[in-house]
């Protein structure tokens, strides 16, 4: 999965439970229209739907979301291949989704730290 180290450019991900479309935007550097695609190609990404079929991403959506787009943007991938490499990642993902989420934390564990000292 995509680190933090390795796209800089992408903001941390803040400590919340549920995002919406337009942080998860922002938080991607993503367009909702995309992101919208996005939920049709990939079965990976499935966000809760509540009123008004108003989307609500959590975080593992989102580090799926940053997936996605390092697939596409960066590697080159087209749809249907970062698809079937999404899928053969399964197995893999819960360590690296794991060690993505250790990053994360560290990442906003140092942002508190730095917080503190000022």
């Amino acid at each position: 999965m995509q680190d933090q180290e390795q796209n800089p450019d992408l903001p941390v991900i803040p400590g919340k439970r549920y995002f919406t479309i337009g942080e998860v935007s922002v938080l991607c550097a993503v367009k909702p229209h995309v992101l919208r695609y996005w939920e049709q190609e990939f079965p990976q990404l499935s966000p809760l739907k509540r009123r008004g079929n108003r989307r609500y991403y959590q975080r593992h959506d989102v580090l799926v979301i940053r997936q996605i787009r390092a697939l596409l943007y960066d590697e080159g991938f087209t749809i249907i291949g970062a698809r079937q490499r999404l899928s053969g990642q399964e197995q893999k993902d819960d360590k690296s989704q794991s060690r993505q989420l250790v990053q994360q934390m560290i990442a906003e564990l140092n942002e508190l730290l730095k917080a503190f000292k000022d």
